[in-house]
């Protein structure tokens, strides 16, 4: 048994908690640690890259989530853990100073890891499965968007629940996004495992001979491959696009800022075009998540060319949009291809995605710097981008390779 679309909306309501949560320490932990405690930047870094290092653990999770016989309890427990570490980043801030604080940060990041790599990878694992073939782009649609939704709401609803802002309101408030969440997960998944049925057996139930049995399968290996090259050239401008709008066309903080607004609202475009389109069958989800990525490097080709800035940025966010839920619909369509496996190999092509996510700030912001010592900083920026897109093109042609595999793999087949 399947979901229906409403089935489909309402466990997307696990995906929106586990946004809102992720967003607050990259956005507000981070401005409270640098501005108010001035702290290093670089702090902050460190602990959002050690958060997406610890979910490396995320084929465990997958792994556990097909041996238990459930999705339920890693979902809901991930957010819970996930909510703990949030509330003891908050006490650090609030009450402590020093080393005390740094421990404590270190612990509470890590919990995050932790819990975002069990409830996100479970999730997929369970919209994988719960959803059939021809429901799965606009699922995979639904799943980006509720994250995105759920980053915004819990970043604007905690800022304007912080005014005025004093610590002893942080601890009121964090709390509160944490049992949000944690409600928001129960609603989500409460009832839907025992529609659908039990979990299947695991095809291996030791974890090390079911990594070794999803990474022997050619078009697991292949994909892996896939979604460590799009992550990776999906994150490099990321940190990168604002400030060549500054350097290279002069625009103020204001404008850039509204610049990357312009680019999420095409990405938005392209992941509603992409669902949409594929539901009825007009392509498939990888065709769009190659001609995605062509986009993308089109965008990032003319944006280090010197070309007009806003039609090729709005070109970037259309490829990065279609491409997002092409590559999602196809991870979980291949997830879900081999019985009793679904949740191990969600948890391989997350963990390939947060070691590119984490890599790719830190690979973007130092080839910029030292692009910079040798060339005019034009063609510095030049230099992160052909190599975004030189990225971005060969994850297309990964994805175009897939797209031929043999008849007797159907789920890798185009126009389903």
């Amino acid at each position: 048994m399947t979901l229906g679309w409403g089935g489909i909306a309402r466990l997307c309501l696990a995906n929106m908690a586990i946004g809102g949560l992720a967003a607050l320490p990259v956005n507000l932990f981070n401005r409270l640690m640098t501005v108010d405690l001035s702290w290093p930047a670089i702090l902050p870094g460190l602990l959002v890259a050690l958060h997406y290092g610890v979910q490396l653990t995320r084929p465990y999770w997958g792994h556990r989530s097909d041996a238990k016989g459930g999705r339920t309890p890693f979902i809901v427990g991930g957010t819970i853990c996930v909510g703990l570490g949030l509330i003891l980043t908050a006490y650090g801030i609030a009450y402590l100073a020093g080393t005390a604080a740094l421990v404590v940060w270190i612990i509470a990041y890590a919990l995050i890891g932790l819990g975002i790599g069990a409830a996100g990878t479970s999730f997929l694992a369970l919209l994988a499965t719960a959803s059939d073939d021809h429901r799965k782009p606009a699922a995979a649609t639904f799943a980006w968007l509720t994250l995105i939704f759920g980053a915004i709401a819990a970043s604007i609803g905690t800022g304007f629940a912080l005014e005025p802002y004093s610590h002893d309101r942080l601890m009121a408030v964090v709390p509160v996004v944490a049992l949000i969440a944690t409600l928001l997960s129960l609603i989500a998944t409460w009832g839907v495992e025992a529609r659908l049925g039990t979990v299947p057996a695991p095809a291996e139930p030791n974890l090390r001979r079911a990594l070794v049995a999803t990474w022997a399968d050619p078009a697991a290996r292949a994909f892996t491959g896939f979604v460590f090259l799009s992550i990776l050239a999906f994150y490099l401008s990321e940190l990168v696009l604002e400030p060549f709008a500054g350097h290279i066309h002069g625009l103020p903080p204001e404008d850039s800022t509204k610049l990357g607004g312009a680019k999420d609202g095409a990405a938005l475009l392209g992941m509603l075009a992409a669902g949409a389109l594929s539901t009825f069958r007009i392509g498939s989800l990888r065709v769009w998540a190659v001609i995605g990525c062509v986009m993308s490097a089109v965008g990032l080709i003319g944006l280090g060319s010197g070309l007009p800035l806003i039609p090729f940025t709005v070109v970037l966010g259309l490829g990065n949009g279609l491409f997002v839920v092409g590559a999602i619909g196809s991870m979980m369509r291949l997830a879900a291809a081999e019985k009793g496996a679904a949740g191990t190999r969600m948890g391989v092509f997350g963990a390939a995605q947060a070691i590119a996510a984490g890599l790719a700030g830190l690979i973007a912001t130092g080839i910029l710097d030292l692009a910079r010592l040798a060339l005019p900083i034009e063609a510095a920026y030049g230099t992160v981008f052909g190599l975004e897109a030189i990225l971005f093109l060969t994850a297309a042609l990964v994805a175009g390779r897939l797209l031929h595999t043999p008849a007797q793999r159907p789920t890798l087949q185009p126009g389903e």
